[in-house]
């Protein structure tokens, strides 16, 4: 997809202020400034959105537990997040705050027009509540009939009386908006993942609370003091808010969104209500809702307890804010969990920025001063090297489809691929034995070649690293501003002849860790907490999780049609199995020991499903049977009785 759209609206979602930014927050908004970034500069009309979500419960709770009010905790975390981006020079073209009283008198108009509508009514509700996801859950849905199937902490029964949004009235429209719509909700599969949630049928939403005071209270027409409004409401509307909605409607033509970029904790939230709210308000709904994946630490799920807690500021000051939005960006497929490690961003350091694109621009610094004054000119570029350009031509055409479809490792990737064939070309031409033999002219060429990859790549680069690829950009003699990227990318126009000067050292070569450990970064919780959680005997596991999580494996019933002996192997099987797709699936068992390759036919087992295929002793593997072993051997797990190949197991 080619972004086309006159005007571009980008948004994070607003975070919520019971704690401060992580580098989850973080890459949430380096993600969102680089398509702002980007979409400035090929002259799209764009607005960026960011801000805090300061109502609900929570909040209530966490200010009263440090003395203070629910507005000037807010006030206090909420001024954090923005001076972090203001320190990392995020772009965004307003901070929006739940508690700013144009986003209130928004959500009122929204409300009350979808009162008006006849989609929302009063009733009594009665449900378990968590009070840490301000959600509520049906019996059904809790963990051992008490806790929450998101956070796993308990939830409390609460009955008052509320009013209802007709949520259930909108599964049809909904499902006709994904099945219509096939990029609605990035990654696809976790559209897939929504599509089955509302396809198993949708409640009607509670959406205001009498038990507590600190939100949004319903309009003055509605005369309902008792009432303020359910914090997921509040915190939605903030999107259309931000653009004037309730007021004056001033940026209301930047409606619908370009890409609203969520956890993938908060994409129901997102993908399910949100649509729902925007129908029943008769706006357009937005193009994209991308929900991108977690992170952990060094391998590890990240505590406040093992101090393992990324800081992003104390990365961004000890490697550089451009490294580590590259590192974000780079290091892992939007949607899936990422790793963070200082080993890893030491090698992207080192590797990608350090020798391919740094010591590139040496390179040019270099060849240029030596042989040519540091004067160099395009106009035997087209002569020696049309196979060069072709070779850049053909990948970067294509490579902004990949930005807007949030695949943006792909278009790193890309962008590397063009690196890689501007290095290769100085080792093939060799510009010093070409200044060797009196070729000056072909000398020049392939430096100017060089020099108009590096320009065509700024474009592209300026966005994730602006600060070095400013720095690039000025040793090139290149201005980056739409003219020029309309001229030299689009165009393909090659540069005048232009001047090289030299600049410091971009990526200096890391050789160990500069951070001992990231420090703890837990602010939100009092100091009574903090001394009650210490004298505590038993702490909860770091190893557990959500049901969420849980569900992110697929378990099936196969059937196992071949079996054979893995020939030079004491454990292997080879299995052919059938877990109800087109053809069967080769899995590779550890269990010869304990199994008889011909006893196993026509047996049935659970297997792993989703586990990526993994070559073992040459050969592909492309699941797990499920066993249990203890000093009585190896078993497998097997249904009760015989199932349909393919069953999912829950």
């Amino acid at each position: 997809m080619k972004q086309t759209c006159k005007n571009v609206y980008i948004t994070t979602p607003i975070y919520y202020v019971n704690d401060v930014a992580h580098i989850g927050h973080a890459y949430t908004t380096i993600i969102a400034d680089m398509l702002a970034r980007y979409s400035r500069l090929t002259g799209s009309k764009t607005f960026f959105l960011t801000g805090t979500d300061e109502h609900g419960q929570k909040i209530s709770q966490s200010a009263e537990q440090r003395g203070k009010t629910p507005k000037e905790y807010a006030d206090e975390v909420s001024g954090k997040f923005k001076t972090l981006w203001d320190d990392f020079d995020i772009t965004y073209d307003k901070f929006i705050r739940t508690t700013d009283e144009e986003h209130k008198l928004g959500v009122q108009k929204a409300f009350e027009t979808m009162y008006k509508k006849g989609d929302i009514y009063k009733g009594d509700y009665e449900g378990y509540y968590c009070v840490s996801c301000e959600t509520f859950f049906t019996e059904k849905q809790l963990i051992d009939e008490q806790f929450c199937p998101d956070c796993g902490k308990p939830t409390n029964i609460v009955k008052e009386e509320s009013f209802f949004f007709k949520l259930s009235a909108y599964e049809d429209r909904l499902i006709k908006w994904y099945e219509e719509n096939d990029d609605c909700i990035l990654p696809r599969a976790k559209k897939n993942e929504i599509v089955n949630f509302v396809k198993g049928g949708l409640r009607d939403l509670s959406i205001s609370r009498t038990s507590f005071d600190w939100g949004v209270k319903l309009p003055e027409s509605m005369n309902e003091p008792k009432h303020v409004m359910y914090v997921w409401l509040d915190a939605l509307m903030n999107y259309i808010t931000a653009l004037g909605y309730g007021k004056d409607n001033e940026n209301m033509d930047f409606w619908p969104a370009t890409s609203h970029l969520v956890g993938k904790d908060i994409l129901r939230f997102h993908a399910i209500y949100w649509p729902a709210f925007l129908m029943s308000l008769d706006l357009p709904l937005p193009k994209h809702i991308a929900a991108h994946g977690w992170w952990t630490r060094d391998g590890e799920k990240m505590s406040k307890s093992k101090g393992n807690v990324v800081d992003p500021k104390e990365i961004a000051d000890a490697y550089g804010l451009d490294a580590f939005r590259y590192f974000m960006l780079r290091e892992v497929p939007f949607g899936q969990d990422g790793d963070f490690s200082q080993k890893a961003l030491m090698d992207r350091i080192n590797s990608d920025l350090g020798n391919d694109l740094g010591n590139l621009l040496n390179r040019i610094s270099g060849m240029s001063g030596k042989y040519f004054d540091f004067k160099v000119t395009s106009k035997d570029v087209e002569k020696f090297h049309r196979k060069e350009l072709d070779e850049v031509e053909a990948i970067l055409d294509n490579i902004e489809e990949y930005l807007y479809n949030m695949q943006i490792n792909r278009y790193l990737e890309d962008i590397w691929k063009v690196l890689t064939i501007a290095n290769k070309a100085i080792g093939d031409y060799e510009p010093w034995a070409k200044m060797k033999d009196g070729k000056e002219d072909e000398a020049m060429a392939l430096v100017a070649l060089i020099t108009n990859i590096m320009a065509r790549i700024s474009f592209l680069l300026e966005s994730v690293m602006p600060e070095k690829i400013g720095k690039i950009a000025q040793s090139i003699g290149l201005e980056i501003n739409t003219d020029t990227y309309t001229k030299i990318l689009k165009n393909k126009e090659l540069l005048e002849d232009i001047t090289i000067t030299k600049v410091e050292q971009l990526f200096p070569r890391i050789e160990e860790v500069l951070l001992e450990q990231a420090k703890p970064t837990d602010v939100s919780k009092s100091e009574a907490e903090k001394k009650s959680e210490s004298k505590k005997v038993v702490e909860e596991p770091d190893n557990l999780i959500t049901i969420d999580k849980f569900f992110e494996t697929t378990l099936k019933i196969g059937t196992i049609v071949e079996a054979e002996e893995v020939p030079k192997s004491k454990k292997l099987l080879k299995l052919q199995v059938d877990v109800g797709e087109d053809k069967n699936r080769q899995i590779l068992a550890g269990i010869k020991e304990f199994y008889n390759a011909a006893d196993l036919v026509g047996t049935q087992a659970c297997v792993v499903a989703n586990l990526k295929p993994a070559k073992l002793m040459g050969m592909l593997s492309e699941g797990m049977l499920m066993a249990a072993k203890d000093e009585n051997g190896l078993s497998l797990i097997r249904p009760e009785s015989p199932k349909k190949s393919g069953t999912k197991i829950s």
